[in-house]
């Protein structure tokens, strides 16, 4: 695809994307911005979170890591499936019960102020570094495609993709993005599934002769029972999937906002539970789009690039097939992107708002209304600049680079609300945050001499699972004895004063 072709496409679908938004987000007010006044349809926001949860990471990255890791995500994504379960049954009525608008608010009903305050910098830390990894990723592939040939420097390239989210998101907060990320949800799916179709059709394969071809292909292999050591060991995978989804989806509040918009806490089991196995569909089509791939290229002569995440990129825009896939691969790049970028950015504006600045304890409604407006572009801002800084440093796949990222800054936050969740103990809340800094120092310790102290053991993203495991007993060191806590009760509502109800 030529640059031209590609901006106009881009355009062409920020103008659908930027309709939606005004139209959905009108006359939004704080409550809209925040949950959407908890009036979504839960089947919508079910499909909405598929776009939320499959990022620009996994459009890109995944297809290309098949190679390095064959099938074996399959086993994290059956983890995530299972960890879904566990923020349906466990965390849903919690959060609902408690009327919360951001769910570290939680943490300050249990334990008290620093306990919050650590939860809130916590993820503002996981949540701004890992949507910056994901834009970063993007924003490569568009240097690429794009800014790169029309000898525009990187910096403009990140500029452009900030202000664009910055300004679909700038009216109406979860209240659009429920509305948007169906429509990126949409474009995603079918981008992925009509590029399965042209390039088995290109390489004569009908539907039974495609999933022949995965299935026997050495890179469709998914359990991995035989070595502990290995990064793709069966438990070390599932137990991190597991894990790691209660942190990044159950324990974040750009993902749980949306969860939290549904009517009543009913409505929101069924959209974790339903959209959590839509997603593990969507990426058993990533995975064998990344045979189908490989596959092509072998055939084809195609040199492949030493970096998996350019795979796709280089073959569906490089003019090895009809124009149609060129353009599907940037619709489903961009939808996936501004997903993850929109939705992070509103719920980092969610999270400095209410936690952080305490506007909505502090402030009426027209005044937490412009402070969240100056956070919000305040947030555009520091992403970009984080992106920049990403791009300086990184040198290893995207994706895997989320994940280990998440396993040292949600860790702390996961240990916190397990404690709080699983016993009725008090602790002396000042000295909470040493224990989260604590612990994801220990983990790299733990990670850096493994090999030598477990004889060959190598830690992967189950890292994740002893950072909070470290929280956890740090926690246990700072108990009171003889005074109890409660595991989480209802907040005053802050416009009418009473505890919030749910239906």
């Amino acid at each position: 695809m030529t640059p031209a072709a590609v901006l106009v496409t881009v355009i062409a679908y920020f103008l659908v994307l930027y309709l939606v938004a005004s139209l959905s987000g009108r006359r939004a007010d704080n409550q809209g911005f925040f949950v959407g006044n908890r009036r979504s349809p839960w089947p919508v926001v079910a499909f909405a979170m598929i776009g939320s949860s499959i990022s620009g990471v996994t459009f890109v990255s995944v297809p290309g890591w098949v190679q390095a890791s064959q099938f074996s995500y399959l086993q994290m994504a059956l983890g995530f499936v299972a960890g879904q379960l566990v923020i349906a049954f466990v965390l849903i009525p919690l959060f609902y019960r408690m009327g919360l608008v951001s769910i570290y608010q939680y943490l300050e009903s249990r334990f008290g102020i620093a306990s919050y305050r650590t939860g809130a910098w916590f993820f503002f830390l996981s949540k701004m570094i890992g949507a910056a990894v994901r834009v970063y990723l993007v924003c490569l592939v568009m240097q690429l495609l794009v800014f790169g040939p029309l000898h525009v420097p990187f910096v403009w390239n990140v500029a452009a993709t900030m202000v664009l989210v910055w300004l679909y998101t700038y009216r109406g907060g979860v209240k659009s993005l429920i509305w948007t990320d169906s429509l990126k949800t949409f474009c995603l799916v079918a981008s992925i599934g009509l590029c399965i179709y042209f390039i088995a059709s290109d390489l004569h394969l009908g539907l039974g002769d495609a999933v022949g071809a995965v299935a026997w292909h050495d890179y469709s292999r998914i359990f991995f029972f035989d070595d502990l050591n290995d990064r793709r060991y069966f438990f070390k995978q599932f137990l991190a999937g597991a894990f790691t989804v209660i942190a990044m989806t159950g324990l974040d509040q750009d993902m749980m906002q949306r969860n939290l918009s549904c009517r009543n806490y009913r409505d929101s089991q069924k959209n974790i539970v339903t959209s959590g196995l839509l997603q593990l569909f969507v990426i058993l089509l990533f995975l064998v789009l990344g045979v189908l791939l490989y596959l092509y290229a072998e055939r084809s002569g195609i040199r492949t690039p030493e970096r998996s995440d350019e795979l796709f990129p280089m073959i569906a825009t490089g003019g090895y097939f009809p124009a149609a896939v060129g353009v599907l691969f940037v619709i489903g790049l961009v939808s996936s992107a501004y997903s993850a970028a929109g939705s992070a950015l509103t719920a980092l504006t969610t999270s400095f708002t209410v936690d952080i600045l305490r506007c909505t304890e502090r402030c009426d409604e027209a005044r937490t209304a412009r402070v969240r407006k100056r956070v919000h572009a305040g947030m555009a801002a520091t992403m970009g600049v984080v992106i920049l800084v990403f791009g300086l440093l990184n040198d290893t796949s995207v994706i895997d680079a989320v994940y280990t990222l998440a396993s040292y800054t949600y860790g702390p936050i996961l240990g916190l609300f397990a404690f709080g969740i699983f016993t009725r103990r008090s602790v002396r809340d000042r000295w909470i945050p040493l224990v989260a800094v604590l612990s994801p120092v220990l983990c790299y310790v733990l990670q850096c001499n493994s090999e030598r102290w477990f004889g060959g053991y190598s830690f992967s993203y189950e890292l994740l699972i002893f950072n909070a495991l470290f929280t956890f007993v740090g926690l246990c060191l700072l108990i009171v004895p003889g005074r109890r806590g409660e595991t989480g009760r209802a907040l005053p509502d802050t416009e009418s004063g009473q505890s919030a109800k749910t239906e």
